[in-house]
């Protein structure tokens, strides 16, 4: 069967806009054109569709989906696996939360008393603080010691207020980023809160070069522990600011180059 892409995107529940995009970097491309200019899906295209939404949902960008899916090794079937363990992953970090919401509000209404650590179930920190550990090991052989401890020895000597106008001013940012997320990732106000963040990272850590923050923005998708951070703000953050960090770095690098 042959679908035009209003049908496409009423059925999905994507936008034209957003199939036309698709057709336009060769990402999903029509199998035909009708007589009358009409482009023409087929099941194959659909099938190729889903696994596109399949990636996006996990955090892949765009051109990282069409490489995955172009490759002459690409299994649908075994990226189905893959994408499900992921998935799961997610539901059972969402299922402890609601429960979480649901025994609070038993408690608000009187019907339980909860424990201090059924307060907290669902937001253990422990994991990120295990990975933070992890990639500073990490940060240290791709960086040296000397980036390393220079950036440790600076976040000793910060106090309390230190910490807050820190902690303030990337929240500040991640809401901007949040609001106009509906915009895109090129979006205005989007760079201006990713090229802060990029300057709250030089301030207060280490000389965060171009390349070390779009290693960065691939962190966020790559480990499940920073994705949760960045997903407690809005659904999609954490991929969609790998995708505004990417903006940001490629014209960084365009300019350079110029």
């Amino acid at each position: 069967m042959a679908y035009k892409v209003k049908e496409v995107a009423d059925l999905v529940g994507v936008s034209v806009r957003t199939l036309h995009h698709y057709d336009e970097i060769g990402l999903l491309t029509p199998s035909s054109v009708s007589a009358a200019g009409y482009r023409l899906y087929s099941d194959r295209e659909l099938e190729r569709l889903q696994q596109i939404l399949f990636f996006r949902e996990i955090g892949f960008s765009l051109q990282e989906i069409k490489e995955v899916l172009d490759s002459p090794d690409f299994d649908r079937k075994s990226a189905l696996a893959a994408h499900k363990e992921i998935l799961l992953q997610k539901k059972k970090r969402l299922e402890d939360i609601i429960d979480t919401v649901e025994k609070t509000l038993e408690s608000i209404e009187g019907g339980c008393k909860m424990s201090d650590k059924e307060m907290f179930e669902g937001f253990d920190t422990t994991p990120l603080e295990e990975h933070k550990k992890k990639y500073s090991q990490e940060a240290r052989e791709k960086y040296g010691d000397e980036m390393v401890d220079a950036s440790e020895k600076r976040v000793e000597t910060y106090s309390q207020a230190d910490w807050e106008k820190i902690n303030a001013r990337q929240t500040a940012n991640i809401e901007q980023i949040v609001a106009n997320m509906g915009n895109g990732p090129a979006d205005p106000l989007v760079q201006e809160a990713i090229a802060d963040t990029r300057q709250a990272i030089c301030d207060y850590y280490y000389d965060c070069t171009p390349e070390i923050f779009r290693g960065l923005g691939d962190l966020y998708v790559m480990d499940e522990r920073f994705t949760a951070y960045y997903e407690a703000y809005g659904t999609g953050l954490a991929a969609f600011m790998r995708e505004a960090i990417h903006v940001y770095c490629d014209r960084l690098d365009a300019e350079a180059n110029a």
